[in-house]
């Protein structure tokens, strides 16, 4: 479904745009700033159904009208998807042929003309520049929202025009729920999945329903488990094999962060409760009683590191035999 109420962890945002579909208080322009895949543009969609909906009810859009009907199917005439031809960048041509050039002629058969720009980080600053102008004098009918993964990466002169609605992590324990409830995940996995998302609803659907996710985890689990015994080319080709799955090395490196928190929580607690990985205890129990607090820290501290250095595109060999060595030494 595609209501409001199937929004997960996101109960301000919800209540301002439902308030504003409510109230008729709609601004022109909105930006959504969130991580990936954290569920901006179902957002997005729900919004723009509930302002296009006929026969909506406290804000909610009732899914059932011929607009509703038209929405579900992607095929609503005023609810509108910018798409930009090259990979990795919105254009100033994107913005123009879409938005300013298509934006003046009136809706085709609804209230509202809605325009939904995802990975808004993409636009260049002419492309920027561009979209000001319109969102400078927007026609009354007209509504553009803008996703974007990072709100940095937007003029503060775009960012003055729109109402800012920052996503916030949604609790574990509402995660965990829609996993077990609504995808049928079991208890522990749904935990794991949990873990790694970190409040990101999307990444925990991706995570339950990705078999290459189990593979990577079992093979990061057996690396540590044994990696005391392993020779250092042992370590680096266990390491290399990640770069044959379409796996984001970011996801792999959280898999092995959440493994030491639990040998932290562990050496600190000895409560099996609690740990992610608790299936792994004889293995966790062994890594606390040999390493000290101040070595597993400095491991943490390493596998956050080896993150930004990702990040600024040192190279990943070398990043990751750093990061293997502090382990080994730890």
């Amino acid at each position: 479904m595609s209501r409001f109420v199937d929004i997960v962890g996101q109960e301000q945002l919800k209540e301002h745009l439902q308030n504003a579909v409510r109230l008729n208080q709609v601004s022109h322009a909105y930006i959504i700033n969130g991580e990936r895949s954290s569920g901006k543009e179902f957002i997005a969609k729900v919004f723009a159904m509930a302002l296009q909906c006929e026969n909506r009810q406290d804000g909610e859009p009732c899914q059932e009208c011929h607009s509703c009907r038209q929405a579900l199917s992607a095929n609503q005439p005023d609810i509108i998807f910018i798409s930009h031809e090259k990979p990795g960048t919105i254009s100033v041509d994107d913005i123009r042929r879409q938005i300013n050039n298509d934006i003046t002629i009136k809706p085709y058969s609804s209230p509202k003309k809605i325009y939904i720009l995802n990975e808004g980080e993409k636009m260049t600053v002419q492309a920027q520049n561009a979209l000001l102008k319109t969102l400078e004098e927007p026609p009354e009918y007209a509504v553009i929202l803008i996703l974007t993964t990072n709100v940095d990466s937007l003029l503060p002169t775009i960012l003055s025009r729109c109402v800012v609605l920052n996503m916030k992590p949604a609790k574990d324990a509402q995660v965990k729920k829609f996993l077990m409830e609504t995808m049928q995940i079991p208890d522990y996995k749904a935990d794991i999945c949990t873990a790694f998302a970190r409040g990101n609803l999307g990444k925990a659907k991706m995570l339950a329903g990705s078999e290459e996710f189990d593979k990577v985890k079992e093979e990061a689990v057996t690396l540590l488990k044994y990696i005391n015994e392993m020779e250092m080319h042992e370590i680096v080709s266990a390491i290399k094999k990640i770069n044959e799955y379409k796996f984001d090395v970011n996801d792999y490196l959280d898999i092995l962060s959440v493994w030491y928190r639990d040998v932290l929580l562990f050496k600190a607690t000895h409560d099996v409760n609690h740990l992610i990985f608790r299936e792994e205890i004889q293995y966790i129990r062994r890594v606390a009683d040999r390493s000290t607090y101040e070595g597993i820290e400095k491991i943490i501290d390493a596998l956050e590191k080896s993150k930004q250095r990702l990040v600024a595109n040192v190279n990943f060999d070398l990043a990751m035999e750093l990061l293997l060595l502090t382990i080994k030494e730890n």
